[in-house]
């Protein structure tokens, strides 16, 4: 069963549970948006994403997160996807980031698209 992120419950008043497409999706979210050490029992899981938001726009950083998220997605979640292609635009103070994968179980590309500002 793959438990809904956030977490909710359903009409039935149970725990809401999604398909896998879904679950990777949310796994990928959890990911990108959660920072090193924010986890007590995983102080290394996360991305350092939401640092970039206050930090100046050039295409230097833009490539250096590009390849850090990759390599993120790629340590933490390897085993249910592979990794295709990580895309980074920076504009004013959002980030949009744009992640093509392959799921391992079911052999089809997806691709997530997620967006963040102050």
């Amino acid at each position: 069963m793959n438990i809904s992120f956030p977490f909710r419950t359903d009409t039935n008043g149970r725990t809401a549970a999604v398909d896998d497409a879904a679950h990777v999706r949310q796994m990928i979210e959890q990911l990108l948006f959660t920072a090193p050490g924010e986890r007590v029992n995983r102080p290394t899981f996360g991305s350092g994403l939401l640092q970039m938001v206050f930090q100046p726009s050039s295409p230097e950083i833009a490539a250096a997160l590009q390849f850090t998220l990759q390599a993120a997605i790629q340590q933490w979640l390897g085993d249910v996807l592979q990794v295709q292609t990580v895309q980074v635009d920076s504009s004013d103070s959002t980030l949009s980031i744009s992640v093509a994968y392959l799921l391992r179980n079911s052999q089809t590309l997806e691709t997530a698209t997620f967006t963040r500002g102050v």
